[in-house]
């Protein structure tokens, strides 16, 4: 696996330039899901697509068009975690997360 960086532009500046990987599971079954860099601080309603770092094939997906981009699916118990669209105030692709669909939890990365 490659080392990962934190992504430094100005979305990472503007909510104060500090940043945690999380790793993000399914609520259900406790299903491992992907690994994502939130910045700054609150609480986290919404994944944007550039910020998921792992794994490949749904880093991928912020390639496509939002209207190709599928619901993020628990690939072990089939659950719908969360949904795509374009956060209208900043106009990124990212994935609406349900309430309540996910477990986080913050990660260093020893790689």
């Amino acid at each position: 696996m490659k080392k990962l960086d934190f992504k430094k532009d100005i979305y990472r500046e503007v909510r104060g330039g500090h940043s945690s990987f999380l790793e993000i599971s399914c609520h259900h079954c406790d299903k491992k899901t992907l690994i994502y860099q939130k910045d700054g601080p609150g609480e986290l309603k919404r994944m944007y697509l550039d910020r998921i770092v792992s794994p490949e094939n749904i880093v991928e997906l912020q390639k496509l068009s939002i209207k190709k981009v599928p619901n993020l699916v628990c690939t072990k118990c089939k659950y719908i975690l969360a949904i795509p669209y374009v956060y209208p105030k900043e106009k990124r692709s990212a994935y609406r997360l349900f309430m309540g669909a996910v477990n986080k939890k913050i990660i260093t990365l020893k790689l």
